[in-house]
């Protein structure tokens, strides 16, 4: 499968991409499905009454993660890039309230949150840590139709039968698919991707270029790289405008405006620490993940969970890097959506199924590998800053207090995005030539997270979800 820039990169809600974007994409697709008459011998008609029941991670942190919410704006036919998420609430409340739901298409459904939104904690379903099943139900409470979704990261779902052809972890099937497609690069892997750009002289953004422009014309590619940052700079001037305390009951206080507030208020100090670098580099990433926490728009990057590590990384470029230009942040993109989608085919960009490590560390070797290429790094040097900041990240478990993506999520992201910094320049500074080839690394970081147990992967059971201050 082919993975687009704009796959990678999509314009959402949070707080999380596979527990609030997924189950919102799931249920739309059921609905929609419904209403095109895909289930044999059921019309949109005979539908009286919807059901939900979530399974594994989606059940243990999804109250955390608002996937119930997910699903009943779903249901009623929000996808994440068109919702308002400061609509999101009350639309909530709605159904809550009324109990039944109005989608276009459908007469009046039978919907209660509380009773047709089932928590099942079970064993989770056998394909995917991240489980949902979806219900629907005609006269005399029979049911009509059934379907089982599995939302495997980066807001992307899959139904139990495309599970297999979805998610294959071999490099030849991805670079199969892409020559059949007629993709004028279809690496499957970062060996093949260096080899194609050797014999090609071209770089990783140049091939992920050529990639794009088989689907759509220049002009439409160039014009998505511009909304796709500018809508990260939006996040992250709205992040840095905010303070207060973050919803889901923890009292986690906004930090990003203060700690912008005061290096703007340092800017003039005759001796400044040589490390603030490293503070922008937070508060940008701290910025977007308090967005997200809060249930504001964000882009995944690759996932909502880590998508303050990109922006944080490629506003450094920008505002901090001498010679930075917009050629400079569509190099960075398209660089960062090639290694995105070798790690997510390869291995895992999902937090459920592999920790965080498949989520932060994801975003670091993509973060690392723009920076490297915007900074005029060789292909060599970019794969090579790509694996530093994976290797570097492996093991990392995925233990949110609350089930919510705040502690340790906000910080992590700005960690993240210093690794990433600091993995491109190592990488600059050296020929390309290292010792642990990335492909090497992204498949251990995929049986790391089959070896990993399931308390470490965001189901809040174990790690510094369970380790609490006791007043």
């Amino acid at each position: 499968m082919f993975l687009s820039i704009f796959d990678i990169f999509k314009i959402g809600i949070g707080p999380s991409s596979s527990h609030t974007m997924g189950p919102m994409n799931a249920a739309v697709r059921f609905m929609d499905d419904l209403r095109q008459g895909a289930f044999m011998g059921v019309s949109a008609g005979q539908i009286r009454r919807v059901a939900c029941s979530l399974h594994g991670s989606l059940c243990f942190t999804g109250k955390g993660h608002a996937t119930d919410r997910a699903i009943i704006l779903g249901l009623i036919g929000l996808t994440p890039d068109r919702l308002d998420p400061d609509e999101a609430e009350s639309l909530e409340a709605a159904v809550r309230d009324e109990k039944f739901i109005h989608p276009d298409g459908f007469g009046r459904l039978r919907f209660n949150p509380d009773e047709d939104l089932i928590f099942d904690y079970g064993p989770p379903l056998p394909g995917h840590a991240n489980g949902m099943k979806l219900f629907a139900y005609g006269e005399g409470n029979r049911q009509l139709a059934t379907a089982t979704y599995y939302s495997i990261g980066g807001g992307f779902i899959v139904t139990a039968s495309e599970l297999d052809k979805e998610i294959s972890h071999d490099p030849k099937d991805l670079h199969s698919e892409q020559q059949s497609a007629g993709f004028p690069y279809p690496f499957g892997s970062a060996t093949q991707m260096l080899s194609m750009g050797k014999a090609s002289r071209l770089s990783i953004a140049q091939m992920k270029r050529a990639n794009e422009e088989t689907n759509m014309d220049r002009a439409k590619l160039d014009a998505g790289l511009e909304r796709i940052w500018q809508a990260m700079v939006s996040t992250m001037d709205r992040g840095l405008a905010q303070d207060g305390i973050l919803p889901g009951g923890l009292s986690v206080k906004r930090r990003a405006k203060i700690i912008r507030d005061r290096l703007i208020a340092s800017h003039g100090d005759n001796q400044p620490m040589l490390h603030q670098i490293n503070d922008w580099l937070s508060v940008y990433a701290m910025a977007v993940n308090e967005e997200n926490a809060a249930g504001g728009r964000v882009v995944t990057a690759p996932t909502n969970g880590a998508a303050g590590v990109v922006p944080s990384v490629l506003r450094y470029y920008r505002d901090h890097c001498p010679g930075s230009n917009d050629t400079g942040i569509q190099i960075f993109l398209l660089t960062a959506a090639a290694i995105g989608g070798l790690i997510k085919h390869n291995a895992s960009i999902s937090g459920a199924e592999a920790g965080c490590q498949a989520e932060v560390g994801s975003a670091a070797a993509m973060a690392a590998s723009g920076l490297c290429a915007a900074l005029g790094g060789s292909n060599e040097q970019i794969e090579n800053a790509a694996e530093i900041a994976l290797e570097h990240h492996l093991g990392m478990t995925c233990d949110p207090v609350g089930g919510l993506v705040q502690v340790p999520c906000i910080e992590r992201n700005g960690l993240g995005a210093i690794k990433a910094v600091s993995a491109a320049s190592l990488a600059l500074h050296g020929d390309g030539s290292h010792f642990m080839p990335l492909d090497n690394c992204i498949k251990t970081m995929w049986q790391t997270g089959q070896d990993m147990g399931h308390k470490y992967k965001e189901t809040s059971l174990g790690g510094l979800a369970v380790n609490l201050p006791e007043c």
